[in-house]
């Protein structure tokens, strides 16, 4: 029987102590199993803490500035309709399309649940 990879640094050298499976290289320890909070559910908030999810509109609260453009994003915008990007590793963790603008993603610490 193989032991699972580890499921915070995906190295392959687990090892068994008693109940518990351990990666030696980042430490983690955890029951054979056992999910992290991480892959069980994934929850993205916005600025002030709320929980978003797809469907949601939000309220833009800092001015924006699009790469490779002059536009801006003005704060008070309204977003509607956004749609979340769980595996997002670069932050930007919203997909959606502003008026005017066009399809873009945002980082959820600059929106706020309308």
């Amino acid at each position: 029987m193989s032991l699972p990879d580890c499921p915070e640094c995906q190295s392959e050298y687990t090892y068994e102590d008693g109940e518990l499976l351990i990666c030696p290289e980042c430490a983690h320890e955890w029951k054979e199993g056992e999910q992290t909070a991480a892959e069980e559910q994934h929850v993205i908030q916005d600025a002030v803490g709320n929980v978003l999810s797809d469907g949601d509109t939000v309220t833009v609260i800092k001015d924006l500035k699009i790469k490779g453009s002059s536009s801006v994003v003005k704060v008070g915008t309204k977003v509607k309709s956004i749609r979340l990007l769980p595996d997002a590793s670069d932050g930007h963790d919203i997909d959606c399309k502003i008026e005017g603008i066009g399809a873009m993603k945002l980082k959820s610490e600059f929106v706020k649940k309308a």
